[in-house]
């Protein structure tokens, strides 16, 4: 019933594998290293997840609580906005989102100017969906592991990030992680 924990904690495993960028390109050179983290992250790491998802989406278990249309409609939405924003930085970092480098450089314009982490952040927006449409329980340990998951994502690339990009220091404290800044009136 829970098999699906394998390839979600699996996939979760290589991901985190664009967190060791630097370590990487130091071990087995800059090409080396930066091909790496890509097959981990990109082959074996973002599929493999998903594959765990989509099973646990399919194991029969009973609702958590009915998910009404407006229950569904919102989850629909987080889903929507969160791949939305994971398009929108992904436009923005082009190359860096399929292989990071010691060569990268601190990109801050377009979403990067209001948030560090645009993908992280509608990553955990599309869990969220997910477990709005879908409120079982292995879904609900999905989704609340993938959230967990991108919160100890984040901060070890933030480690990875400080290495690689000399002034990204002064952009973390800048740019809040995950949420903009909205001026109070």
């Amino acid at each position: 019933m829970y098999f699906f924990l394998i390839p979600l904690a699996f996939g979760f495993g290589c991901n985190l594998a664009s967190a060791f960028t630097t370590a990487f390109s130091r071990r087995w050179g800059e090409k080396r290293g930066s091909i790496i983290s890509a097959v981990l992250r990109d082959v074996l790491g973002i599929p493999v997840w998903g594959f765990g998802c989509v099973l646990a989406i399919r194991v029969s278990s009973p609702a958590l609580f009915v998910s009404t249309i407006g229950a569904k409609t919102a989850g629909t939405l987080l889903i929507t906005a969160g791949a939305v924003m994971i398009l929108v930085a992904i436009a923005s970092i082009r190359r860096r989102a399929a292989a990071p480098s010691v060569q990268d450089t601190l990109v801050r314009s377009g979403i990067y100017a209001y948030v560090r982490h645009p993908i992280h952040t509608g990553t955990a927006l599309e869990f969220l969906g997910v477990f709005l449409i879908t409120p079982t329980l292995p879904v609900a340990l999905a989704c609340t592991l993938g959230v967990l998951w991108v919160l100890a994502q984040t901060r070890v690339e933030e480690v990875d990030l400080m290495q690689r990009l000399p002034d990204y220091d002064d952009y973390r404290k800048a740019v809040p992680c995950f949420l903009p800044r909205f001026p109070l009136k």
